[in-house]
């Protein structure tokens, strides 16, 4: 008789991975902060925070850059890269603060596919380079 163990559920999607990170940065994943350093990997559902003196860049594994300023905090919605199978999806709350957006592939590939939302409205991204500022509310 053979018995499978259930499954506890699926591995985090590495999204990408820190570039740069200076200051007080940090990474808010499952409630806890871990302190932002290059190299590191950052997950599908990872939120991205960054003090007063705090910075921030990442490079996601579709060569889009995300990079926060001081006082900023975004959360990684949905990453999903895997043009073979068409899937592919990127949605990036701005919570507070002043992030730049350099557009990958998956933007190339799918325009309607990526997203950055922010408190008071959604950005539908058709390759590009931008740079946003929101205020708390």
């Amino acid at each position: 008789m053979l018995a499978s163990a259930p499954a506890f559920g699926q591995q985090p999607v590495v999204a990408g991975h820190i570039k740069v990170a200076s200051g007080s940065a940090f990474i808010v994943r499952a409630g806890g902060l871990v302190p932002a350093e290059a190299g590191q990997a950052v997950y599908e559902s990872d939120s991205l925070r960054t003090a007063a003196d705090g910075r921030v860049g990442i490079t996601l594994k579709d060569d889009t850059r995300v990079s926060l300023g001081p006082g900023s905090e975004v959360r990684l919605d949905r990453f999903a890269y895997d043009p073979s199978a068409d899937q592919v999806g990127f949605v990036l709350k701005i919570v507070r603060g002043a992030v730049a957006y350099v557009s990958g592939r998956i933007a190339k590939l799918s325009p309607d596919a990526v997203k950055l939302e922010t408190p008071g409205a959604i950005v539908g991204v058709r390759g590009t380079t931008l740079a946003l500022a929101v205020s708390p509310q």
